[in-house]
């Protein structure tokens, strides 16, 4: 994502604070985080799994969008956090203007989906971006 991503909307958490739910509407959003750190968690047969950590520059809630389906999983403040929030047309045209962007974003799903086909054993997105670093 740019370093700076100007007259977007943010949201401050506190630890603890749920962000969103698994099986909460995705309203149309997708988070970046500019301070703190994000756990993401899913409920998978009955247990409650941590999938990742998110820190600065991670994004999150994106997988809810592509695929226009509810949360698949829970994120929660791990301290005092703020999130930048990229609503689903403004991820879309950063997407289209920043192909380097979008590569980035692709190795990244790529990697989620080939994460969850080792957790659960088939292929799907969830909601847990990694770093690119």
């Amino acid at each position: 994502m740019p370093d700076s991503v100007p007259d977007l909307p943010s949201r401050t958490f506190a630890p603890g604070d749920v962000i969103f739910r698994q099986g909460d509407s995705a309203d149309g959003e997708a988070y970046l985080v500019h301070e703190g750190s994000v756990e993401v968690r899913r409920v998978v047969d009955d247990q409650d799994r941590l999938l990742r950590p998110l820190g600065q520059g991670d994004l999150l809630g994106e997988v809810a969008l592509f695929r226009d389906a509810p949360h698949s999983a829970t994120a929660v403040a791990l301290e005092p956090t703020t999130l930048l929030v990229i609503p689903s047309d403004r991820l879309e045209h950063m997407i289209t203007s920043h192909p380097r962007l979008a590569i980035a974003l692709i190795r990244q799903l790529a990697r989620m989906a080939a994460g969850d086909a080792q957790d659960t054993g088939h292929e799907s997105g969830s909601d847990r971006p990694g770093p690119d670093r």
